[in-house]
């Protein structure tokens, strides 16, 4: 056999390479969300733009629609996307018929969503699929079933998780885990946990441009879920991550829940009727409205143990932002100081981290760790205000929510390539995420 040029097969090798990437086309089930339009906001070199949509004809449908309309006639960069539209009052069972192509994306109705996602694993389909996989404990082991199942058949299944790509949630990281700076985590106690966080979310605002239709169903927790087992995956995912990065985790002996508890969100019809374009309640969420307000169980608070540290959470919705908009804080308290991600008006609304109650050999520390993450985040600095060190980030490092879903979205292809990459403590981190978020719940509902 005539041996090839070297220049030749470094062509082959991207030709080959390129083809596999093209062979990953993507299948949207039902995009009852719009993460799922925030998934296309870009485009992907590996993936067909050709996409396949199953879902009932309804408002969901037409929104996804529109939302995809606008990224790809927009001035700037616009998309490509080329939709093949099947609508059906059993979107899974056509698509499961269909097999149009290798990675089929679950966003919206939390309920039975784990059942859909075994269903296209089992089928052979890698799944990307937003968060909460479940809303219930009673679930875990289908969650741990479909994790195993996606293990044996060498899928790529995977939850979106957008804010480890916070550059301020990677710094908080960065710096908890150096000893010099941050000690080691202390344990702390209910009545002082030592990891704190809250975070807030808005009903009414603004994605992609476009003011935010929500779907009834959204309000509907038997449907959607509470605060804590929908957003708040997110930060107990940023905890644990933080905390103990790269650690598998026991969800059985490293995690003790220990209090919940839940209050609403007053919606008056007028609020309900402007953000979902209905003009009644639905059936399902008459037991709830009193008055004429609906009580939307989306705020809990939640206490545990973390192989021994004593952590605290707040996951609240507010009607709409004054001013700013979402808002992510967190405390980590060390032997040597706290390392803090602060959101308030001192900070304009905008995210910042901090080291407090900082000594002359922590500011020595900062200045050192400070001069190696030049290489990741270069222009990084930190200026010292008494015993605060602030972390002064490049606005250029700040991309924003909406970018972080290609960023997940990106990392998943690396999956989907090479499933063996995905590391070995993504799946154990997994089922502790959603045995605090749900059990949280729980606990709540019962008290």
């Amino acid at each position: 056999m005539r041996r090839l040029e070297p220049a030749l097969l470094l062509a082959a090798t991207v030709l080959a390479a390129q083809t596999k990437y093209m062979e990953s086309k993507l299948i949207i089930v039902d995009p009852g969300h719009f993460h799922a339009t925030l998934l296309q906001k870009d485009m992907y070199p590996w993936v067909d733009p050709r996409v396949t949509v199953y879902a009932p004809l309804g408002p969901d449908l037409l929104d996804y629609l529109n939302r995809i309309r606008l990224f790809n006639t927009r001035s700037d960069d616009p998309t490509k996307w080329a939709l093949d539209i099947h609508t059906s009052g059993d979107p899974m069972a056509e698509m499961l018929r269909g097999h149009a192509g290798n990675i089929v994306v679950f966003t919206g109705r939390n309920r039975g969503k784990i059942d859909r996602i075994l269903a296209a694993l089992k089928a052979g389909l890698n799944v990307l699929a937003d968060k909460p996989w479940i809303i219930a404990s009673a679930d875990l082991p289908k969650l741990e079933e479909a994790l195993a199942l996606a293990r044996q058949k060498n899928l790529a299944a995977y939850d979106i998780m957008t804010e480890r790509y916070e550059v301020t949630s990677e710094l908080q990281r960065e710096l908890v885990n150096d000893r010099e700076v941050f000690g080691t985590l202390e344990k702390g106690s209910a009545r002082e946990p030592a990891v704190r966080a809250r975070s807030i979310h808005h009903v009414m605002k603004v994605v992609a441009g476009t003011p935010l239709r929500r779907p009834p169903w959204f309000f509907d927790i038997d449907e959607y879920g509470e605060g804590l087992a929908d957003v708040g995956t997110h930060v107990v995912d940023l905890v644990q991550w933080t905390a103990f990065p790269g650690e598998a985790l026991d969800n059985r002996k490293d995690i003790e829940v220990l209090a919940g508890r839940r209050w609403p969100l007053k919606m008056t019809k007028e609020q309900f009727t402007r953000v979902t374009g209905d003009a009644e309640f639905p059936p399902a969420l008459v037991p709830r409205v009193h008055g004429g307000v609906l009580d939307y169980y989306c705020n809990n608070s939640v206490g545990y143990t973390l192989r021994g540290i004593h952590v605290e959470l707040e996951i609240l919705w507010n009607w709409e932002a004054v001013e700013g908009g979402d808002v992510y804080e967190a405390s980590f308290r060390g032997t040597k100081s706290r390392v803090e991600i602060r959101q308030g008006k001192a900070e304009r609304f905008v995210p910042e981290v901090y080291v407090t109650g900082a000594s002359a050999g922590v500011v020595a520390a900062m200045d050192k760790r400070v001069a190696a993450l030049q290489s990741r985040w270069p222009g990084l600095t930190a200026v010292q205000s008494g015993t605060d060190i602030r972390i002064v980030i490049p606005e250029r490092f700040r991309v924003g929510h909406e970018a972080h879903f290609g960023q997940v979205t990106n990392r998943f292809f690396e999956y989907v390539t090479a499933p063996n990459s995905l590391p070995a403590w993504e799946t154990p981190y997994m089922l502790a995420k959603y045995a605090v978020s749900t059990k949280g719940v729980e606990i709540g509902r019962n008290q």
